[in-house]
């Protein structure tokens, strides 16, 4: 009998570990904004590119590092659309995670037409509430 309720729960909580977990998003002032410092928008670049990272009333934190009010950034390069606000950032190149607080990156990208954006996200890489998010620039990439 005691086999059977043991194997029974060991069931149930291998149900319950199988649910997702569903991360409520982290508040953010309503005035915070982020933004690229540079390279300007249109402008004409050779490589490498030197990304530059602006926020305003809210602060940067390491990746994992939960404090209030602080995010860290994310670099979307010629992502198509707007970007998903709802789940954790991904983690891909055309996601680019700056976890320890970085505000700058140096990129070497082809040349050609690139689109940049920024957003900020909590300590599990989850899109603040309300979004934090850049407008998405468009720069030009020369030999």
């Amino acid at each position: 009998m005691f086999r059977k309720a043991v194997m029974g729960s060991m069931v149930v909580l291998a149900m319950l570990l199988t649910v997702p977990v569903f991360a409520t998003p982290t508040p953010a002032s309503h005035e915070a904004s982020v933004y690229v410092i540079s390279p300007s928008h249109g402008e004409v670049v050779t490589n490498p590119v030197t990304v530059r990272f602006g926020l305003k009333n809210m602060g940067v934190a390491p990746a994992g590092v939960k404090r209030s009010d602080t995010g860290h950034h994310h670099l979307l390069i010629d992502v198509a659309g707007e970007p998903n606000l709802h789940d954790a950032v991904p983690k891909d190149e055309k996601h680019r995670h700056f976890g320890y607080g970085q505000t700058e990156t140096t990129l070497t990208l082809t040349p050609g037409k690139h689109t940049l954006q920024l957003l900020l996200a909590d300590e599990k890489h989850i899109p603040h509430k309300p979004a934090v998010v850049s407008r998405k620039i468009v720069i030009y990439v020369t030999e």
